[in-house]
């Protein structure tokens, strides 16, 4: 371990302390110990573990700040794990020099307009806890392939894209718990096509993932709704608006696969932002293995955007036991998908008696579904005819 201030960091917000932090991170063989202050960098500083082995950054309480005024992760965390999570498949070099980078108790901000909080590309058991990323392009950014990856009690707040973005990764055995993951202007958890699976989002409070002043409002049609566009399976997103814009939660996996995934015990809400959703899980319309499938979405509180969940082309989703309120346009809007399973929730627009209906659920284009023990009040589902509280279309 090392002082940074040995190696020239000023800690003052206002020096350039990359060659401090680097020279300090070799000295201290691949663990950055950050005493208390605010240490302003202009390049990523890497953590290469195939070079430096074992390594970890930490911080004392939150006290400790990095401020990214350059282009790129603040932090880059490296590997060379090849294989998968299976421990025959993890070479002698993954458990002898690169497993379980962590970093923890450190606060990171952008300063700069393509600044990323913390980068992980080939590593083993990357643990991310007691950690804040704000106002950055990108929270945490996972790219190529990463294994056993927990990110937990931290904050990720108010960056201009994503909060964690899965972009095009091989990527297995998840967990996002206990997080705050609010106000990141496209998505609170994003996932990328690539090839996902074992997801766990449970646990966290992921709000205000949208930026709802910066797009028009739709038109309000009679009854006070807002206008409707076609329907979900011809093009765009349906209902309100043309293609999709934020969501909370978003898996985009048409070219990829987005697989075994939980979604549990979260509040996941918003305000109303057209083209958005809390929930948004599109799959491939190739029939092939590819696509979303086997998602459990349960026990969560949802609402106050135009929609709650949105499914297509999804297969094998099970949506029970959640709490949903306050969609614009719908609560549930499902096409072109299968097995899907709508079982014990409550769906209710949160306001007066008196006001217009809202809410609904849309089945369009779907085969072999159920829905079954559900409590709707008030509800209107979002189709030109409007009037039902489920609408089933061909």
């Amino acid at each position: 371990m090392v002082n940074v201030f040995h190696y020239g960091a000023a800690g003052d917000g206002a020096a350039d302390d990359t060659a401090a932090l680097e020279h300090a991170l070799a000295a201290g063989d691949g663990v950055l110990e950050l005493n208390k202050g605010t240490y302003r960098i202009t390049r990523p500083l890497v953590l290469d573990t195939t070079r430096l082995g074992y390594v970890a950054v930490r911080g004392i309480g939150g006290a400790s700040r990095i401020v990214m005024a350059g282009a790129g992760p603040a932090l880059r965390i490296v590997g060379d794990h090849r294989g998968t999570a299976q421990p025959q498949s993890v070479e002698a070099h993954t458990w002898e020099r690169e497993r379980f980078p962590t970093v923890t108790g450190v606060e990171i901000l952008g300063d700069h307009a393509q600044a990323v909080g913390i980068e992980l590309r080939r590593t083993m058991q990357p643990t991310i806890t007691e950690v804040l990323v704000r106002r950055c392009r990108i929270g945490v950014h996972l790219v190529e392939r990463n294994r056993n990856v927990l990110i937990s009690t931290s904050h990720i707040y108010d960056n201009a894209e994503y909060g964690i973005f899965f972009d095009r990764c091989n990527l297995h055995q998840t967990i996002v718990c206990g997080n705050h993951i609010s106000y990141n202007k496209l998505a609170g958890i994003k996932s990328l096509d690539g090839d996902v699976h074992n997801l766990h989002i449970t646990g966290n409070d992921i709000e205000y993932n949208n930026k709802p002043g910066d797009l028009p409002q739709p038109p309000l049609r009679k009854g006070g709704r807002g206008g409707v566009a076609p329907p979900l399976d011809k093009g765009g997103q349906g209902g309100v608006g043309g293609e999709p814009t934020g969501a909370e939660i978003w898996f985009e996996a048409t070219e990829g696969i987005i697989s075994e995934v939980t979604i549990a015990s979260n509040t996941i809400q918003a305000t109303a932002e057209p083209g958005g959703a809390n929930v948004r899980i599109r799959g491939s319309e190739a029939d092939s293995p590819r696509g979303a499938r086997l998602i459990a979405i349960t026990g969560n509180v949802l609402g106050s955007q135009m929609r709650g969940i949105e499914l297509r082309h999804a297969h094998r989703v099970t949506i029970t036991g959640n709490t949903i309120y306050g969609a614009d346009d719908l609560s549930l809007a499902v096409a072109r998908s299968s097995g899907v399973i709508i079982g014990a929730n409550t769906i209710a627009w949160h306001n007066r008696d008196e006001d217009p209906p809202r809410d609904g659920i849309l089945f369009e284009g779907c085969n072999n579904c159920s829905i079954s023990g559900v409590v709707a009040h008030q509800m209107a589902a979002g189709t030109d005819d409007r009037g039902a509280a489920v609408a089933l279309v061909r």
